[in-house]
């Protein structure tokens, strides 16, 4: 191999190396329970990049309200999806939109973009 041979070889695995790290082994934004205000679980969500925080616990049976904040342009953000809980809203660009429901069951529920990309978890426990 040649010096420009190796060079290429060497900043190949460089950069696969930091993909990999980008895209999953990026730590996570974990969240301890949230306080309840006026009977409502509140938590705001901010979008960028991905959600923060990107983990939340709750209380199964009170109110749930999270507020979503898209701090981007990206067209991957433009939706959240709760899927378990039958849930979707549009994300315009700087403004707050609020998603009301009352976890029933406990356990791990999944957040999404609309293409899966940005991924958070919702922890609910009795």
């Amino acid at each position: 191999m040649t010096w420009d041979q190796i060079l290429v070889t060497i900043s190949s695995f460089f950069l696969i190396a930091l993909i990999i790290k980008f895209f999953w082994m990026k730590p996570k934004n974990s969240q301890p329970n949230i306080a309840v205000t006026d009977g409502i679980q509140k938590q705001l969500i901010i979008v960028k990049g991905g959600y923060t925080p990107d983990t939340i616990s709750v209380q199964k049976d009170i109110p749930v309200r999270l507020t979503f904040r898209r701090e981007e342009n990206v067209s991957c953000s433009e939706m959240v999806v709760l899927p378990d809980f039958e849930k979707s809203e549009k994300l315009p660009e700087g403004k707050e939109i609020n998603i009301d429901f009352t976890p029933s069951q406990t356990g791990e529920f999944e957040f999404t973009c609309q293409m899966g990309m940005y991924r958070g978890k919702l922890l609910v426990s009795a």
